[in-house]
């Protein structure tokens, strides 16, 4: 199995949808994606997620299947902090927050770090809210997820290709979670910009458990083939 995630394309917050850029990064990842095929179609209940998957659909004539639990609004309540000013920022840019993943105190704790005292209790809830949930989702394809030590064990295997259009913040916490990765070092270690691709890969194997394997991070090689601006998340051109 393939798992696509894709973050949304350039948005508008307000209403919440796709600037004219964003949609063609949209139909741009749609191509990339129809080339060889995509099975199922997930998506966050976004309108900004739903616009980006809507090409592909539409290219495949496929419906969009939505994941409620990829909600960027929930992970917004979940893994972000509230600053001496008042304003709430996302935990992976927030200073004090990146100081405290860095203590080898947080690293030792490893998927126990948020019941350290400094972090709140929507956090502790939000992870286990997304571990619970994707370990479900893929629990449905036939690999159950062994957390204590980081594999998926294979009560049957399937070849279906699995695209997930969502988000950002929502991300961090579902590539830590399928790979494993603490949160604390995904998140400050790890990016992910507008439509681009990440491809996860449960490749069959010969044993009754597998590791899945990070085949391809935040690549934007549609766009560069549609020859629209390669400008990393609006700030770095690559």
């Amino acid at each position: 199995m393939l798992i696509y995630y894709i973050r949304h394309g350039d948005p508008v917050y307000d209403p919440d949808g796709l600037t004219p850029l964003g949609a063609r990064q949209a139909e741009a990842v749609a191509k990339r994606l129809a080339l060889h095929g995509v099975d199922e179609i997930y998506s966050s209940p976004s309108g900004r997620a739903m616009q980006t998957a809507r090409p592909l659909a539409e290219i495949l004539k496929k419906p969009v299947t939505v994941l409620d639990w990829c909600s960027e609004a929930l992970a917004w309540e979940e893994f972000t902090v509230k600053r001496e000013n008042g304003e709430r920022q996302w935990m992976f840019w927030d200073h004090a927050c990146r100081d405290k993943f860095a203590e080898k105190k947080i690293t030792d704790m490893r998927n126990d770090w948020y019941k350290d005292p400094f972090f709140n209790k929507a956090v502790g809830e939000g992870i286990n809210r997304v571990n619970t949930a994707l370990d479900e989702f893929l629990a449905g394809f036939g690999y159950i997820h062994d957390r204590e030590r980081g594999v998926y064990a294979v009560k049957k295997e399937t070849n279906k290709r699995i695209a997930i259009f969502a988000h950002q913040g929502f991300g961090m916490a579902f590539f830590s979670s399928i790979l494993d990765i603490p949160y604390p070092l995904y998140s400050t270690h790890f990016d992910i910009s507008h439509s681009c691709v990440s491809v996860i890969s449960f490749a069959p194997s010969s044993r009754s458990e597998i590791t899945p394997k990070l085949l391809t991070h935040s690549n934007d090689s549609h766009l560069y083939k549609e020859g629209l601006p390669t400008k990393f998340n609006n700030g770095i051109y690559l």
